[in-house]
């Protein structure tokens, strides 16, 4: 079986460096145009299943990629939903790293499993634990060559190819996922998926060029 597994577009939130956690905030007309060009990448695969989180930004990327004759197929699961930011959702960076430095700098630079993402928020645990039972349903009953269309969030993303590639959550900032990326995995078994492409962002920037945000 084949997951393709994608970030949301980019937000006016993103543009601004603002932590959007739970918050439900659209997508930028330059998301849209970065999950329009993912579309017209994924236009000839064949996708059997797609699930997004249910926040505005990661459904109209996935609507965006599949395209009025598949949109209906789009299902949701709350367990794809960002990490909970907290207290420092809508904050920018600069107030975020003023008001809580050394929070801050933990989370951004010696992140641990159970760190807090910000005063009153879920740490990576929290979302691996919630995340990866979600993948499981997305995948449960797809054949051999099947394909499902799973679109999440940044941090989501990030526990989920950490637990995939066997790194530990710690490791959490040592790739990147850019707004609209491609994520392709493959497997017999949601324990067997192996990564096929990470952070697969060419059809909306150039190679070392992609928009690279300070919040999530």
């Amino acid at each position: 079986m084949n997951v393709l597994l994608c970030r949301h577009g980019e937000t006016p939130w993103n543009r601004e460096g603002r932590y959007q956690g739970h918050t439900d905030i659209p997508l930028h007309e330059s998301g849209e145009g970065q999950a329009k060009a993912l579309g017209k990448r994924l236009a000839e695969v064949k996708i059997h299943r797609a699930i997004a989180s249910p926040l505005v930004r990661a459904r109209k990327t996935a609507e965006l990629i599949l395209g009025p004759s598949r949109a209906g197929m789009l299902g949701f699961d709350d367990g794809l939903k960002e990490i909970s930011h907290g207290g420092w959702e809508g904050k920018t960076v600069t107030e975020i790293s003023a008001s809580h430095p050394d929070l801050f700098e933990a989370w951004k630079h010696k992140p641990t499993a159970t760190l807090q993402a910000g005063p009153n928020a879920e740490s990576l645990q929290n979302v691996l634990d919630r995340a990866w039972p979600s993948l499981g349903r997305a995948v449960q009953g797809l054949g051999a060559n099947d394909t499902v269309l799973v679109v999440a969030h940044d941090a989501v993303n990030r526990v989920l190819l950490c637990r995939i590639l066997g790194l530990p959550l710690e490791r959490v900032w040592s790739f990147r996922q850019a707004p609209a990326t491609l994520n392709v995995l493959s497997g017999e078994t949601l324990e067997s998926l192996q990564v096929v492409r990470l952070n697969d962002a060419d059809h909306v920037a150039p190679l070392f060029q992609e928009a690279v945000h300070k919040a999530v």
